[in-house]
């Protein structure tokens, strides 16, 4: 006898018609999936910064971004 909460009303899933079991399956489905894809771009976040602060290392120093020609 599960309770969940909608709009600050507690429903019990039990009473609930099939449609809406299902609807909730399919919102709980989906919040899982987004959990998921948020992990998957705080890491791809991360490993931007990671390669951008390298990218930031090996870039010359001279701030005309040309390499000074010898005389």
């Amino acid at each position: 006898m599960a309770k969940i909460t909608i709009d600050n009303i507690v429903y019990d899933t039990d009473s609930l018609s099939p449609e809406a079991l299902a609807q909730l399956q399919s919102i709980q489905f989906v919040d899982s999936e987004l959990a998921q894809l948020n992990g998957r771009i705080a890491a791809m976040n991360t490993a931007r910064n990671a390669y951008a602060t390298a990218l930031q290392e090996l870039l010359p120093t001279d701030q005309s971004g040309e390499e000074e020609e010898a005389s």
